[in-house]
């Protein structure tokens, strides 16, 4: 498959990107600085520099066509504030999807966040940063171009990842390597039954792949 990986400096991004690099498909990232490509490069993928905050949505679908499948996991990061919570965890995902369907791409899963909540309520940063998730989450849902499926991970670490996780609609919160959490995403790209579906995953005791199989129902 050709995949394209909006937020490819990412750390779950990366980490995606080596296992698809891994087992053959062909994957591009999208990052806002040059000087990022040479870590993509070593992950297997091919940088594309593209500011979400500022592009068209044409010049994203132009990027988008002929893939198989998009993935949003771009984030503003811990340390921004409230404004790019709203112009990339909502506004990018939001330009992302629009682009995914003018390129005719349908399968589009999203890195979200546990307890992302369009009507969340509070004005602290992690407030807005859940209101803009679950906004961008609810317009994701609403597109029915799109073969559409939302994880959202709960706390995530930099613990070596243990393939072992608890996948489910509703798991109640917990940790989760980043690592296992791209495994996650992985598998969910082969298994468009899951699409529709809304996730939440935290490290557990079932295998990814027997994870995923048992909520697409397999």
């Amino acid at each position: 498959m050709r995949i394209v990986i909006a937020g490819g400096h990412g750390q779950i991004a990366l980490r995606l990107e080596r296992l698809l690099a891994a087992r053959g498909d062909e994957v591009a990232g999208i990052i806002r600085k040059p000087e990022q490509g040479d870590d993509l490069r070593a992950a297997g993928a091919e940088p594309v520099v593209l500011d979400l905050e500022s592009a068209s949505v044409e010049e994203v679908a132009d990027q988008l066509r002929g893939a198989d499948a998009a993935v949003f996991a771009a984030g503003a990061g811990p340390n921004s504030g409230t404004a790019r919570k709203d112009t990339v965890d909502r506004g990018a995902a939001v330009l992302f999807a629009d682009a995914a369907v003018r390129a005719g791409v349908r399968r589009f899963v999203v890195v979200s966040s546990m307890g992302a909540d369009p009507h969340h309520e509070g004005d602290d940063v992690f407030d807005v940063y859940q209101r803009a998730k679950g906004e961008a989450d609810a317009y994701v849902q609403g597109l029915e171009s799109l073969d559409w499926t939302i994880l959202r991970p709960g706390a995530l670490t930099d613990d070596a990842g243990t393939g072992l996780v608890r996948l489910e609609a509703r798991t109640g919160r917990g940790p989760v390597p980043r690592d296992d959490v791209a495994a996650v995403l992985a598998e969910l790209l082969d298994s468009p039954a899951t699409s529709g579906l809304t996730l939440e995953l935290i490290s557990g005791s079932a295998p990814v792949a027997v994870a995923v199989k048992a909520v697409a129902g397999n």
